[in-house]
């Protein structure tokens, strides 16, 4: 992780005691004159690079952490083995981006004029560099995408001869493959670019990507649950509002801001979910961002990542049917939960792989809504949930974190501002988790991280190994 600049400044020193957000606004604030992004990254890699090198030399033959057959079998759970800097999740205090937490973020990055939530460009910005940006550079960020938002034709055609009966997660990534016709990483390596080089087309790649992904999404939502009509990018707002606008939904400021809330919690959690993982794998056998946030985005479609926000509504909805009322009283919800337990599924949203404490995303979408739909009936009820059900799962005993993740809420919220699709939902946070994982693969190709190739066994060879001790 970069070592982030502290001012020295003793006021600033004391403000740290007394006003913590000031103290991380002073910690984390950018001192770079740099003008653009690309420029920043530039000089930050020879820095990133000397510490990677120290970090190696002092502590290479360090050990990480203990595996154990369990972990094996286990989807290597808790293992230690992969190196993710934009992010980290600590299972009390859950992700915090750059050292920041989302609340620090929420509070410290610029927001555009008129809006109350920051925006995934400025966050962009800080997953890149571990600097908040100043607003000229947040917005050199939004004017760089939107110059960059438009889409070829045959993607175009691709996208509209899908048959709407096509799944839009299998849409998305069919048309993220295409569109790597384009890619200028994989150019460049065909031409035979030098290695300490590959970061800078692999950082157009992303920028193109990232620019293009509302287009791709809007589309797909359009032509499968709307009319077919499009809409166009407005180089004057920020890359929320477009999409806002793109999906058809721009009239409302509220769904903007949420679309900015959205698009920045779901962005990036540490390197270990399966989006984020096999978009580092893939790009690890120098695949170009197009093949390798494409292969992220179909193990994001899988019903035990991605699609988790959309299980969580379809419960809840079923729930509020079979009860007959929109409003269950905490005594039904119990019993209704006790009910999942006891026919061998689970409730859904709740409880995550390394959390032990509510997921801190989960909060902030309660915080939205309790500021701008307090009264709606879905949200009600996913409050009285947020009562009742950790008590049932800590009884029940066979959950380590009975407290809600962010798939418990951010259905809810869509849907109370008409977005009722939810095959779509995924898409939303394919979008989002771009910018995690994209920023990630920057920094891997800037450090010349190796193709990832664990050491796999079989069972036999497992149970040789223990059965000669």
């Amino acid at each position: 992780m970069f070592t982030l600049r502290s001012s020295t400044n003793a006021s600033v020193r004391s403000a740290s005691k007394l006003i913590p957000a000031l103290a991380a606004l002073a910690r984390f604030k950018s001192t770079s004159s740099a003008t653009s992004l690309k420029q920043r990254v530039e000089q930050l890699i020879p820095e990133k690079a000397a510490e990677v090198k120290e970090v190696k030399q002092k502590y290479g033959d360090r050990v990480l952490g203990e595996n154990t057959v369990n972990m094996a079998y286990g989807g290597m759970r808790g293992i230690k083995g992969m190196v993710w800097d934009t992010s980290l999740l600590d299972a009390d205090e859950g992700i915090r981006f750059r050292g920041m937490s989302i609340p620090e973020v929420q509070q410290n990055l610029p927001k555009p004029k008129g809006a109350s939530e920051t925006t995934p460009e400025a966050l962009f910005w800080l997953l890149l560099t571990g600097e908040v940006p100043t607003e000229a550079q947040a917005q050199s960020v939004t004017d760089e995408l939107n110059s960059r938002a438009s889409l070829p034709d045959f993607v175009i055609d691709l996208i509209d001869r899908c048959p709407s009966t096509l799944h839009p997660m299998s849409q998305f990534s069919l048309a993220v493959n295409a569109m790597q016709h384009d890619s200028r990483f994989a150019k460049a390596y065909n031409e035979g670019i030098n290695r300490k080089d590959y970061w800078d087309p692999v950082f157009e790649d992303s920028l193109d990507l990232l620019a293009k992904l509302p287009l791709v999404a809007s589309r797909i939502y359009r032509n499968v649950f709307k009319d077919g009509k499009h809409g166009s990018v407005d180089t004057s707002v920020d890359y929320s509002q477009n999409f806002a606008n793109l999906l058809g939904f721009g009239e409302s400021r509220e769904f903007a801001d949420l679309m900015r809330l959205y698009l920045v919690i779901h962005s990036d959690h540490e390197g270990g979910n399966v989006s984020a993982h096999t978009t580092h794998l893939v790009g690890s056998a120098l695949s170009d961002p197009y093949l390798s946030f494409a292969a992220g985005l179909n193990g994001l479609a899988g019903p035990l990542h991605g699609l988790a926000n959309q299980e969580v509504l379809r419960w809840i909805v079923n729930m509020q049917k079979e009860i007959g009322t929109d409003t269950p009283t905490e005594q039904q919800i119990r019993d209704y939960c006790w009910a999942t337990l006891n026919s061998g599924r689970v409730v859904p949203g709740y409880g995550h792989a390394v959390l032990r404490k509510t997921d801190p995303r989960y909060m902030a979408q309660r915080e939205f809504a309790l500021k701008h739909l307090p009264e709606d009936n879905l949200f009600k009820t996913v409050s009285t949930l947020y009562k009742v059900v950790p008590g049932v799962l800590t009884e029940h005993g066979k959950t380590k974190n009975p407290w809600p993740n962010v798939d418990a809420h951010s259905g809810v919220l869509l849907r109370h501002y008409g977005l009722v699709e939810q095959d779509f939902y995924t898409v939303m946070f394919g979008v989002s988790r771009a910018f995690g994982v994209l920023s990630q693969l920057v920094w891997d190709r800037a450090l010349g991280f190796s193709i990832e190739r664990p050491k796999s066994l079989t069972t036999e060879a497992i149970r040789k190994m223990f059965e000669k001790q």
